[in-house]
Formats: C-alpha cells, sequence, structure tokens
C-alpha cells in the first residue's frame, strides 16, 4: 500500500488528504449514528465543507472550486467514505454527478447561475435520469420535455434521486425529440419549479443518512435557457458523464471494503475464542489474508484506470471493469467481515453490520453490474 500511495500522491495530495480526514474526524463521524437513525444529515454540512475547501476539490477556481487534478479528488472521495456512512459520502458527493455537464457543456451565465451557488455549499445539486420504468435503460426515458416559445413544458417522473428531497438544482435528462437516444437532453430544472413535488425520503436497506426521492414534473415550465449543450445530444453527455461517476463508485467501494477489513483486523485481536483470539486461528488469518488482498488489487486496478483517465486515455471498459471488480471485491469481504463478529456483525451499533448495507447497493447504482459487462463485452469482441 505504501508504494501504491507514492506512485499516485503526491505530499500535495497528502496534505489535502489529512485536512479531509481532519474535517471527517471533527464534522462528520462523530455524528454518522444519529444521522443513520434519523434518515439524513444536516443540510449546513454542506456549508461546513465548502469553507473547509473540500466541497468543489478538483473544480474550476473561476466558479469557485479548488483545482486540482483527478487524485485530488479520490483523496476527497476516500476520506469522506472513511467517515463510516456511505450516505453521508454520497449525499455530500451528488454534485459530482450533477455539476460536470454544465461545466463540459453550459454557457457562463448557466455556471455562474447554478455551479458557483453548489461549490459554496449555499444550494445542493443532484442528477435525476433514472425513471420508475425504466432503470439502466436511459436511452428510453419517457419524462418529456415540450418546447414552447421560451419555454420548456416538462411532464414525468424520475426516482431513487440520491439528494432529490432537497435540490436546488437538478439536472435532469428529459425527452426533446424521439424515440431512442438521439431524442434526449439535459436541462438544469431549478428545485423551486412550480409542478415540481417530491416523495417523502425512500426507504432504503443502506445508504440511510441521504436522502433519496422519487420527483415529479407536472407541466413545469422551464426557460430553453437552461438547456445544456445542444438539444437532442444529451445523451451522449450523460454517457461520458457515467465514466466518473463509475470511478467515484469504485473509490467508495474500496474503501468500503478497506473499513471493513480494518474493523476486522482490529477485532480478531481483542475478541477471544476457546481461550485464545480470534487472530490465533488459522483460518481466520487466512480469511484476512484473502480480503487484504483483493482489497490491495481491487485499490491498485482502479488507481491505475483513474491515473489513465487523468491523463485524457479512453478508458470506458477498464472504468467499468473497475467498479465490476471493486462491488465483487467489497461483496466477499464486508460478508466475510459480518462472518468474523459473528453475532456482533448482525448488531446495528458495529460499523460493519453498515458497511454490509451500503455496500449493496453499489453493484447497481450508476450502471448495474450487467450493464458494466455490456459495455466490457461491446469493446472485447
Amino acid at each position: 500500500m505504501t508504494n501504491t500511495y507514492q506512485q499516485y500522491f503526491s505530499d500535495e495530495h497528502e496534505m489535502a488528504r489529512q485536512a479531509a480526514r481532519r474535517f471527517v474526524q471533527k464534522e462528520i463521524a462523530p455524528f454518522v449514528d444519529e444521522w443513520e437513525e434519523a434518515g439524513g444529515f444536516p443540510r449546513e454540512l454542506y456549508q461546513k465543507a465548502a469553507a473547509a475547501g473540500i466541497l468543489g476539490v478538483g473544480y474550476p477556481e473561476e466558479w469557485g472550486g479548488v483545482p486540482g487534478d483527478l487524485f485530488m479528488q479520490i483523496v476527497v472521495w476516500e476520506e469522506l467514505a472513511r467517515g463510516g456512512s456511505g450516505g453521508v459520502a454520497a449525499g455530500l458527493g451528488s454534485l459530482n454527478i450533477a455539476l460536470p455537464p454544465i461545466l463540459l457543456l453550459g454557457t457562463a451565465v448557466q455556471k455562474e447561475q447554478f455551479v458557483r451557488p453548489v461549490l459554496a455549499g449555499e444550494q445542493v445539486a443532484a442528477l435525476a435520469i433514472t425513471e420508475p420504468g425504466g432503470g439502466s435503460d436511459v436511452a428510453n426515458l419517457q419524462t418529456t420535455a415540450v418546447r414552447h416559445n421560451d419555454h420548456y413544458l416538462i411532464n414525468g417522473s424520475k426516482t431513487f434521486i440520491t439528494s432529490g428531497c432537497r435540490a436546488d438544482v437538478l439536472t435532469t435528462a428529459v425527452r426533446t425529440g424521439g424515440p431512442g437516444a438521439t431524442g434526449i437532453s439535459l436541462l438544469v430544472i431549478p428545485g423551486d419549479t412550480p409542478g415540481l413535488s417530491r416523495s417523502q425520503p425512500l426507504k432504503k436497506m443502506g445508504w440511510w443518512a441521504s436522502d433519496t426521492a422519487q420527483l415529479f414534473f407536472d407541466d413545469c415550465r422551464v426557460p430553453v435557457s437552461n438547456l445544456i449543450g445542444v438539444e437532442n445530444m444529451g445523451f451522449y453527455a450523460i454517457m461520458a458523464n457515467f465514466q466518473r461517476e463509475r470511478l467515484q463508485l469504485a473509490v467508495l467501494t474500496n474503501m468500503t471494503a478497506q473499513l471493513a477489513l480494518e474493523e476486522s483486523l482490529r477485532y480478531v485481536k481483542e475478541r477471544e475464542a476457546f481461550a485464545r483470539p480470534l487472530a490465533g486461528f488459522q483460518v481466520i488469518r487466512h480469511k484476512l489474508v484473502d480480503m487484504a488482498t483483493q482489497v490491495e488489487v481491487s485499490r491498485e486496478f482502479t488507481y491505475r484506470v483513474a491515473a489513465k483517465m487523468d491523463s485524457g486515455q479512453d478508458q470506458v471498459m477498464e472504468v467499468s471493469m473497475a467498479k465490476n471488480f471493486a462491488c465483487q471485491v467489497s461483496d466477499f469481504v464486508t460478508y466475510e467481515a459480518v462472518q468474523i463478529f459473528g453475532g456482533y456483525g448482525y448488531m446495528r451499533e458495529y460499523l460493519v453490520e453498515r458497511l454490509y448495507r451500503d455496500n449493496r447497493i453499489l453493484s447497481i447504482g450508476g450502471g448495474t453490474t450487467e450493464i458494466m459487462k455490456e459495455i466490457i463485452a461491446k469493446r472485447i469482441l
């Protein structure tokens, strides 16, 4: 692990890591259990993260961000995940999937209006693509945006939207043209748009501390000036955006497995059975070796893919592989961690129980394992 860190992370990265870790230790870790049970974290956390200089890491200084390469963002993603709540990390990180299309294709006016307040922690951003009847079938989404002079009239619904309950900026996929991928556009829908309504927070297996909502659009009028890029070209922006989202999920998944491993290593030294520590049993030691090996391999592969992405190389296939492999590893490691803890691993006051639950969404979000395999298959066949 030391060599890996020396290869990908500079002293500047490590300074940023320590700053992010201090923020998490002070502002997140002591409250995670409370927020998990409450089903959300205070909105003020966005402003605190912005003031600490970690919310906008990797974004242009011109719009209020803190410039840095992809590994600077990875540092922040890892340390937020180290807080022990996938929900908090997902909620704070929802801007990372909502803002990139605006930064990539948006106008200066759009960036000033939508990006700056989010990076300042004053507003919350979310990405709204998934629909109740569509799931991974993005090309066939049904939410429509019909143009009337200088406005679009939007009707439809979205579901499983992270930060959907309180988002002020909704980067939304809509159908502006005919069927299929060539009829899709991206619009920014303000959270206070008349006709927009939201469900109560959806009750989930994991990620309890992130608000997740279903959104309903009933004749929502949105200015044409909120169109991101070119009309009917949104599908390609969505696909490009997915690559960074999948990398972020791979990083979060690796950290989920890392935490489960660390908790297990600590526990086997403290817990005794048959008058000796669990670490004294070969079956436990070998289990831990397999866990540690897989975590190390997955993390190294993810970093390698990230390095190639950061240099501008096409990594569509490789990032799909990295996400799938990380999920396989975390499935194994979180399962074994609960097994090592025995009955205590099934109790909610133990971190491994939460890691086990939070882990399950990672092979679904950002593109399911099956979708990743189809992407990979198209590249290798």
